[in-house]
């Protein structure tokens, strides 16, 4: 996968030395978000209501792709964020679209005085404009990744962003969406200020992913100070129909 530098992003680690965002899921779970972890061998991943983020080893060998299978089930379609090989006999890619990845380079990050911060009981709002408004996976448990901020006029929720993975050092902004009725007022823009904010005041760095063909939102992310780190791929596998070993997936301690 491909990275690009620009002043004060950060560019490819040292020879050898992989950076914590080139395999983000993998990092979030094994470091800040560890307590969400379910594994399998070496293949860990959220709660299924929680997110449907899961991570590979870098070089995911035979064993991983088995362990893989066996935790999602026969048949079961997977996501596989950033992966770039080859799958093995018997998976079957059914989707793919390429990515990027940005890092904040110099936002004008601030508080939105009309922002609240959002929680488990307004998830079913927070659903209800996810549906409507497709900014990407947005689950009944996402909410406990992170902070999320709304913006609500009379009463009703119509736009929000939050966190979502969490590698050392790092937070992704992500669920940025905004109710098509009152779009145009930068609404979205207020709420990735807030958010990034919030990251910054513990001292850790905002990141975000969008489609490469999100011409809209790149532009957007560009003119507030983010710049591009690499390109990757979200796509997902559907595993082999046949039995998984009986082997459960366990908290990682």
């Amino acid at each position: 996968m491909s990275a690009v530098s620009s002043p004060g992003v950060p560019g490819p680690a040292a020879a050898g030395v992989p950076h914590v965002l080139d395999n983000p899921a993998l990092a979030s779970l094994t470091g800040p978000h560890a307590h969400f972890a379910e594994r399998r061998g070496r293949v860990l991943r959220y709660p299924v209501d929680v997110s449907p983020w899961l991570a590979l080893p870098d070089e995911p060998d035979a064993r991983d792709w088995a362990d893989l299978a066996a935790l999602a089930g026969p048949g079961a379609e997977v996501p596989l964020p950033g992966f770039r090989g080859e799958v093995p006999d018997g998976w079957e890619i059914t989707f793919r679209v390429e990515g990027v990845q940005f890092v904040d380079d110099g936002l004008a990050a601030a508080p939105e005085p009309e922002a609240v911060r959002l929680g488990p009981a307004d998830v079913p709002e927070m659903l209800d404009l996810v549906a409507r408004t497709q900014p990407g996976p947005f689950l009944p448990r996402t909410v406990e990744l992170g902070t999320y901020l709304g913006i609500r006029r009379d009463g009703a929720l119509i736009a929000m962003a939050g966190e979502r993975l969490h590698p050392p050092g790092w937070t992704e902004i992500s669920a940025v969406c905004t109710d098509p009725a009152f779009r145009g007022e930068g609404l979205a823009t207020r709420l990735i200020l807030a958010v990034a904010h919030g990251i910054r005041e513990r001292g850790e760095t905002p990141f975000l992913h969008t489609s490469a063909e999100n011409t809209n939102a790149i532009r957007l992310y560009e003119s507030l100070g983010f710049r591009l780190r690499r390109r990757t791929a979200f796509l997902a596998a559907r595993a082999p129909q046949r039995p998984a070993r009986d082997r459960a997936a366990v908290p990682v301690p």
